[in-house]
């Protein structure tokens, strides 16, 4: 009996022992098939490859290609060579935040299609080309926080029109034109605080842009004015139009009419929040509202032609219905004179003269 017990538990720990040697050897191969980097941490399931935090001076090479998210922050990557990431075209979420990067070349991110969000807070970028984000077609999110930007890149919006959040807090930003902004069709979150704006004349346009995106729904935090010195330490938001009406004339592709106040008043609900946060705010109340202006010259133009038509019918209007009661008090004029005169005639006719009543009365006698 024991022998055969013996026996039965040698052949299943033999057996278990196989199944874990034929698992690991399994696992081995799908992880040399994966092509997993030695330095990271690899997620086949979930197609994610960790490689935070690993004193990396550049981006590993023979990333697997099947991989979809990345992370590389923490690192020294100073470069981005344009074959970096040549072998994970299906790139959805790319983090290459706290690292060492000064400059992103024009083609860096030149195979992520699919790229849907880029974090690139916590470097050293002062500059970014144009190009640099004409690939990423499908990208929502994009932070470019905490770096040395002082202008951003005037085809930022171009392809990026999905981009539904942007970053750009903690950089040397002292302006930014309002036509970049207006390619972000879709954008809801725009983070801009801790920057030197300069609130002068060139900052009009920013700030109807800021205050049409509040309106619309769009979140953002706070622009706190460096100058000039009177508008030191103020909201832009907050600063009131017509503080500006001594500034050249500036155009703009959207109504201005009311848009002040309508903003204070989404700010009152909320909408001017932190990070998707809403905070309460005061409506102050000697904020006057802008002037009334067409949107554009071809409304305009409309608008007076419309006003002249209508006056021109009711002039006519007028004039006939003064022609018609000229005319008709003449025929009534003209009918009472003709009736009086008939009544006149019926009068004199029923009674007779004295001269004709004399002979008459002669006659009977």
């Amino acid at each position: 009996m024991e022998r055969w017990f013996f026996i039965i538990y040698s052949s299943m720990l033999s057996l278990f022992a196989g199944g874990l040697v034929l698992a690991s050897s399994l696992l081995l191969v799908f992880h040399m098939a994966w092509g997993c980097p030695e330095v990271c941490t690899c997620q086949p399931s979930s197609r994610t490859v960790d490689c935070s935090y690993r004193r990396l001076l550049e981006i590993p090479s023979h990333l697997p290609s099947q991989t979809q998210v990345l992370y590389l922050q923490g690192n020294q990557i100073r470069i981005i060579n344009h074959t970096s990431f040549m072998n994970v075209p299906g790139l959805q979420i790319l983090d290459l935040s706290n690292n060492s990067i000064s400059r992103v070349p024009p083609y860096a991110f030149h195979y992520l299609r699919s790229l849907q969000l880029l974090n690139l807070t916590n470097n050293f970028i002062q500059y970014l080309d144009g190009q640099v984000f004409t690939p990423l077609l499908a990208l929502k999110k994009l932070d470019l926080s905490s770096n040395n930007m002082s202008t951003l890149p005037e085809s930022l919006g171009n392809n990026t029109r999905n981009l539904t959040f942007l970053g750009l807090k903690n950089n040397h930003l002292q302006a930014v034109d309002r036509m970049v902004l207006e390619t972000l069709i879709n954008l809801k979150v725009l983070l801009a605080k801790a920057n030197p704006w300069q609130c002068s004349c060139p900052v009009v346009g920013l700030k109807l842009w800021l205050e049409n995106f509040l309106y619309t729904g769009g979140i953002i935090d706070e622009l706190i004015c460096t100058g000039p010195e009177d508008r030191k330490g103020k909201d832009l938001l907050k600063i009131p139009f017509e503080l500006y009406k001594s500034c050249p004339p500036f155009t703009t592709s959207f109504p201005v009419t009311n848009i002040h106040q309508h903003s204070l008043d989404h700010r009152n609900n909320g909408r001017h929040g932190h990070h998707g946060e809403h905070i309460e705010g005061t409506l102050p109340e000697c904020e006057p509202k802008p002037k009334p202006r067409p949107a554009n010259l071809r409304h305009a133009i409309a608008t007076v032609v419309i006003t002249g038509v209508v006056c021109g019918i009711v002039c006519l209007m007028m004039l006939a219905a003064a022609v018609y009661g000229c005319a008709y008090a003449a025929i009534m004029a003209k009918y009472h004179k003709e009736l009086k005169e008939v009544e006149r005639m019926a009068s004199a006719s029923e009674h007779g003269s004295p001269e004709e009543k004399e002979p008459l009365d002669g006659s009977l006698a």
